[in-house]
């Protein structure tokens, strides 16, 4: 019964758009949604205990393979994420690492790279807020979800808030 009510607490924690890809029936996604909409403690702690109830009826097998997917697929991006922070680390603090990346990314813009890595470390020197920082991490995104695929797939093309200073 908790694990159901467990269940139930990830599923309000869900977007509405993820929530409607699961087509949860009627009263399920009704009780969900009232759940977001409760802001007291006490009537959220009962709101939650009604979706566990409704949740027995509910083949949950489905429902626990879909969160775990979306659990799947942050970690990958995550990790993608912070593979890109690395090389980024490693371009403004060494200098093999360029050749390192050109043979890893064979068609990669040399020249593009070393002037971004150029204007990163000039701006780091100057204490100025991180937009060359932000650009070369951006060109690293691209370039390296371009050349390598299967290690950084899942990596949002044209998001602004992944870009880390």
């Amino acid at each position: 019964m908790h694990e159901l009510q467990a269940l139930g607490e990830a599923l309000v924690e869900l977007p509405s758009h993820r929530l409607a890809a699961l087509e949860l029936p009627e009263r399920l996604a009704d009780a969900i949604a009232e759940a977001n909409r409760i802001s007291g403690f006490e009537a959220k702690r009962r709101q939650m205990q009604y979706i566990g109830r409704l949740m027995r009826d509910v083949d949950v097998a489905p429902i626990a393979a879909y969160l775990e997917q979306l659990r799947t697929d942050r970690n990958r991006v995550n990790q993608a994420h912070h593979e890109l922070e690395r090389w980024r680390e490693r371009l403004l603090a060494e200098d093999s690492a360029l050749t390192e990346l050109a043979a890893a990314a064979p068609g990669m813009d040399m020249q593009q790279m070393r002037t971004l890595v150029r204007n990163a470390r000039k701006e780091q020197a100057r204490d100025q807020p991180p937009k060359a920082t932000r650009a070369l991490f951006r060109a690293l995104r691209e370039l390296l979800v371009e050349h390598i695929p299967g290690r950084i797939e899942g990596v949002p093309q044209a998001s602004t808030d992944m870009d880390a200073p």
